[in-house]
């Protein structure tokens, strides 16, 4: 059997109080991730749809 790789699955996208963006992730082992990410300021970018 070979070595396990985990597997970010995403869980859930929120805003911490302090402008972030917070990603929750898990792996189907049980195992869980937290990541944070800086929010430039400045002129938002608006989606575009096809």
């Amino acid at each position: 059997m070979g070595d396990h790789v985990h597997v970010r699955l995403s869980q859930q996208l929120s805003v911490s109080e302090e402008g972030k963006l917070v990603e929750h992730s898990r792996c189907g082992c049980g195992a869980t991730w937290t990541r944070t990410y800086e929010v430039a300021d400045g002129e938002q970018e608006r989606p575009t749809w096809q």
